[in-house]
């Protein structure tokens, strides 16, 4: 049940790949997206580019879930980026920034391994659709990485918040 891709559908995928890399260089660069950092502008115009370019493709001919998703992300990246500027959020806004940010990389993962799953390889996918198995099972590990990804994040952050007040307290 293979699908070939459209010209539209392989610039997609290359832009796709951009928020993909420049996330991962950034988890383990800054620990975490940081929209302050290059890497950090180049996952947010990425993830915008994959999305829009997504609104191009699709196998039903129009809008669809996945484009309402893209949004979604979207939404999440925006707020993540807005988060640090809310005062009244305290301490808490390093810390709802690392998890909106964080998390659109996860939900960017969902279409992506939907997709990779149900294509790759052309001649006999590993995934014979969406919800199979295979498919559910590496988003559990997604999943599972988001998680201890964002514990740690956490964990830097307080550590980082406390090397700062003390530094701050000694002056």
């Amino acid at each position: 049940m293979s699908h070939s891709l459209s010209p539209l559908g392989v610039v997609h995928t290359a832009l796709s790949l951009v928020p993909l890399l420049a996330g991962a260089y950034s988890f383990i660069r800054h620990r975490g997206i940081d929209p302050s950092t290059r890497s950090g502008k180049v996952y947010l115009w990425g993830l915008v580019l994959s999305v829009l370019s997504a609104f191009g493709v699709s196998s039903t001919g129009g809008l669809n879930p996945g484009h309402a998703f893209g949004v979604v992300i979207l939404l999440i990246a925006a707020g993540g980026v807005l988060v640090p500027r809310l005062r009244f959020l305290g301490r808490l806004r390093p810390y709802l920034a690392a998890f909106a940010l964080s998390f659109t990389f996860l939900l960017s993962l969902v279409p992506g391994t939907n997709e990779t799953l149900t294509r790759v390889p052309v001649s006999h996918p590993l995934a014979p659709a969406p919800m199979a198995p295979v498919v559910l099972g590496v988003l559990l590990v997604w999943l599972l990485l988001f998680v201890v990804g964002f514990a740690l994040q956490c964990l830097h952050i307080r550590t980082g918040t406390r090397t700062a007040h003390r530094l701050s307290t000694a002056e």
